[in-house]
């Protein structure tokens, strides 16, 4: 396997607030970001961040105009690298890798530049596309950093940061890099996403509904969740806090459907993380389910977990946490990973919210409703994406 890989530091904004304390505590209590929204032409509900919570990008001035793609990563980067205690540390300079997840480039400056061309036949604005374009978010954390080392981003869609943080581990377990700072950022809550969004029919009208009856699709939410991953070398030498491990990562294609996932796609991407990681299926484990409230994902992804597990699924503990944050598209795999590792730490399971009771289609013995006391020690978190793409990470308390 390789260098031992472990989590030293943690950080987020999303529509519940900024930091991790801050999400944390108000997904453990209930709380839900999902609320109506209704500004720039888009009506409905979202997991939207308030104004108070928006990042000021005059703190960043010297990147120049920034979207809020890249506005979202810097909060949650500087989050991660300052709790790991590597702000200013020489390995930044070149054994750090950043790898971050989007699932699109910068909606907000497209859709500006979009409205200045074509309903007011003006120019755009010079920086247009080095603002807008997918790997601008990974460009200015590195800048903002100092990182030298191997910068990109990947798009899978709504698997795209649970990617960056399997690819990130097998970068540190293969010795190219020390560190790694890995995660995912998405801002889609604009005009022109909206719209293609709602053309897609999978939104809902009210609120997400994980594996309950009556669930009427997803749940559109933004922000970003970044993890400082470090062989455990490196932090012991430099006696770092160990948060937890990264221990398993397994990756797969449908190949089958651009949007309806497939139970044999799912499938491969769990055993393959289980092989990774050399993990006993029955150990006791908290599964963070990709969950989005959809008929056909809720329903393809519990008939794979039932496949996979058997009767031994009772012995496990589910949480779906976009009830709560929303649907962060190219961050959420990172954000529920994020809270997945809290939860182990912490010893608690948040609730399902929204839940109106069990659908034969997509029945989860072990989904939690209500915050619980848990004593699991090991992570499994699924994304699941748009194109058949499929991550699933392992995650286990150090």
């Amino acid at each position: 396997m390789g260098e031992a890989v472990v989590l030293t530091g943690m950080g987020c904004i999303s529509g519940l607030g900024v930091g991790v304390a801050r999400n944390w505590s108000r997904t453990l209590g209930g709380e839900s970001a999902i609320r109506p929204i209704e500004r720039n032409g888009i009506t409905g509900v979202a997991a939207w961040i308030a104004t108070q919570d928006k990042p000021d990008p005059a703190v960043w001035r010297r990147f120049g105009r920034l979207d809020p793609l890249s506005l979202f990563a810097l909060v949650a980067a500087t989050e991660a690298v300052a709790q790991a205690g590597l702000e200013g540390h020489c390995v930044l300079e070149d054994r750090t890798a950043i790898l971050l997840g989007c699932g699109s480039g910068g909606n907000a400056t497209i859709d500006e530049a979009y409205e200045r061309l074509y309903a007011h036949q003006s120019k755009v604005h010079p920086q247009t596309i080095p603002s807008s374009m997918i790997s601008a978010p990974a460009s200015h954390v590195a800048m903002a950093l100092g990182v030298h080392g191997p910068t990109f981003v990947l798009g899978s869609a709504c698997a795209s940061s649970a990617h960056a943080l399997g690819e990130a581990m097998h970068m540190i377990r293969s010795g190219r890099v020390d560190v790694a700072i890995a995660g995912g950022t998405e801002a889609c809550l604009t005009p022109g996403s909206w719209t293609a969004w709602s053309a897609l029919g999978v939104l809902a009208s009210d609120t997400c509904r994980p594996f309950s009856r009556d669930r009427r699709g997803m749940v559109l939410g933004e922000g970003a969740a970044i993890l400082v991953l470090e062989s455990e070398a490196h932090a012991r030498s430099r006696g770092a806090t160990i948060l937890g491990e990264l221990v398993g990562y397994g990756a797969s294609s449908d190949a089958a459907h651009i949007t309806a996932p497939d139970r044999e796609g799912i499938l491969r991407a769990i055993r393959a993380a289980y092989a990774d990681a050399d993990v006993d299926p029955t150990s006791p484990a908290l599964i963070s389910t990709h969950g989005t409230g959809t008929l056909l994902n809720d329903a393809s992804e519990a008939q794979a977990l039932h496949a996979f597990y058997g009767a031994g699924l009772k012995a496990h503990r589910a949480v779906a946490t976009k009830s709560s944050h929303g649907h962060m598209i190219g961050a959420t795999g990172a954000m529920e990973f994020l809270l997945g590792m809290v939860a182990l730490r912490e010893g608690w399971v948040p609730p399902v919210l929204h839940h109106l009771g069990p659908d034969d289609s997509c029945d989860m013995v072990p989904l939690a409703l209500e915050a619980e006391k848990i004593g699991q020690r090991l992570l499994v978190s699924n994304s699941f994406a748009f194109g058949g793409l499929n991550a699933v990470l392992i995650g286990r308390l150090a």
